[in-house]
């Protein structure tokens, strides 16, 4: 298989676990920052979830129900492949922002019947992800 232009690859980076975590989407075709967030109290995991959600929301916002969004991230997709992130990070009050961006990216998978291919960047064959921050 080949990458395909009409795409996004997404990535999370995170200092410490938890850390400050941030997130991107990139465009592929273009290679321009589609969107970024962050950086806030976190983890990799859920930068890597929000990223794919936060991808297949602007998708659907713009009508792109066919590009695909690319992750290296093998738990980002199974979470998001299930609807629910499943991480382990306590709820506290310098975390409970995250919490609320969790819960409704939570609820926009309960909410929206997505077609976007989500697939599994594969860094041995393509290198890193073109979202990389490049840290490490």
């Amino acid at each position: 298989m080949e990458v395909r232009a009409d795409a996004f690859a997404v990535d999370a980076a995170c200092s410490g676990n938890p850390g400050p975590m941030e997130y991107q989407g990139i465009d592929l075709a273009t290679g321009a920052r589609a969107f970024h967030y962050g950086p806030v109290k976190g983890t990799n995991n859920i930068g890597e979830f929000l990223a794919i959600v936060h991808a297949l929301a602007l998708c659907w916002q713009k009508g792109w129900h066919h590009k695909t969004i690319y992750s290296d991230s093998y738990n980002a997709i199974l979470w998001v492949s299930k609807g629910k992130c499943k991480t382990t990070l306590e709820r506290t009050p310098q975390t409970e922002q995250l919490f609320q961006i969790i819960e409704r990216a939570e609820n926009w998978l309960r909410t929206h019947q997505y077609c976007n291919p989500i697939v599994k960047w594969e860094t041995k064959k393509w290198g890193e992800v073109p979202a990389d921050f490049g840290r490490k």
